[in-house]
């Protein structure tokens, strides 16, 4: 099942929103968290297709969603090791 342009931006925006909830420390601001989300969605499918539980678009907007969260919390991570931002 795969998703339209609509789905992708909503799940972008959500996964970036709870991404900014879940890590410690202020946000990019609202279009770097829809960024971080979209991205973060990438690198969630690339994950989870990785390790067979297939991408992000193969599954309902729930699990997409927590995909993507999952992907974009790990970039945020990420990106925070390599700018040295502060977690606090």
């Amino acid at each position: 099942m795969g998703h339209g342009i609509i789905a992708w931006i909503i799940i972008g925006l959500i996964a970036g929103w709870l991404t900014g909830k879940i890590m410690k420390g202020s946000g990019y601001g609202f279009f770097m968290d829809m960024i971080v989300g979209l991205v973060g969605a990438l690198v969630g499918g690339f994950l989870s297709s990785e390790i067979c539980l297939g991408g992000v678009g193969e599954h309902g907007l729930i699990v997409s969603i927590a995909i993507a969260v999952v992907g974009a919390v790990i970039l945020t991570w990420i990106v925070r090791l390599i700018s040295g931002k502060s977690t606090a």
